[in-house]
């Protein structure tokens, strides 16, 4: 790779997300980001931004916009030898702007799933709450109806999981990427992939990054 490659990849709740970031990592090597995973790194390190952002936390509000930037660009300072692929930020378009002043992203990929669809995959999720094991109605259904195939309890269907919230959900996510995909466009950077599920897209997606970054691995 002559330049380390920097994306950011964006994707609605339900989108497959993590789906298409995981064999990303696998077949092109990026470094994985998440900036929940960077915010406890942070924390967990004391550094100053962190402990700013631990106060924040702490006391139940979100971490400002300003901060969250600088926890970013503190932990993306650090990784000047590897190319990588952030999750996760920026949420905003005030973020994005945030963000270029101290990274210049060379793709930024979108994950456009209708939303009836993901309001589909995501209302079949039924959760055995006292071990976390998830079950679909469709795609990984319990032995029985209702209930855990081990312990024989019920299956209860998370707030999170019902129609009506995954449909806010993405109504706020609409609400907040719109200006931010708007601004990537303008910049010649954004690359929208759209599907129904993971295993469509991700061979399109594979193949668009060859053209940016040697694969180490076949598009399944």
């Amino acid at each position: 790779m002559s330049k380390l490659f920097k994306m950011v990849i964006l994707g609605a709740p339900g989108s497959g997300k993590g789906t298409i970031s995981s064999r990303i990592l696998r077949d092109f090597g990026l470094k994985h980001l998440s900036s929940g995973d960077i915010l406890r790194s942070q924390v967990l390190k004391k550094t100053d931004v962190g402990q700013m952002a631990e106060k924040y936390m702490k006391s139940g509000k979100l971490v400002p916009d300003e901060t969250m930037v600088k926890l970013i660009s503190s932990e993306l300072a650090g990784m000047n030898t590897s190319a990588w692929l952030l999750d996760g930020f920026p949420r905003t378009r005030a973020q994005a702007e945030a963000l270029s002043q101290h990274e210049k992203l060379d793709l930024v990929l979108s994950l456009e799933v209708p939303d009836e669809v993901i309001i589909e995959r995501i209302k079949g999720r039924w959760t055995h709450l006292t071990s976390g094991r998830i079950y679909h109605t469709e795609f990984n259904p319990p032995k029985e109806p209702g209930k855990d195939d081990l312990t024989g309890e019920p299956l209860v269907q998370r707030e999170d999981d019902k129609a009506e919230s995954v449909r806010r959900r993405l109504e706020l996510y609409a609400a907040n990427t719109g200006p931010l995909k708007a601004l990537y466009q303008e910049l010649g950077i954004l690359e929208n992939f759209h599907g129904t599920e993971s295993n469509e897209i991700w061979p399109r997606v594979h193949k668009y990054l060859q053209g940016f970054i040697p694969a180490k691995g076949g598009p399944f």
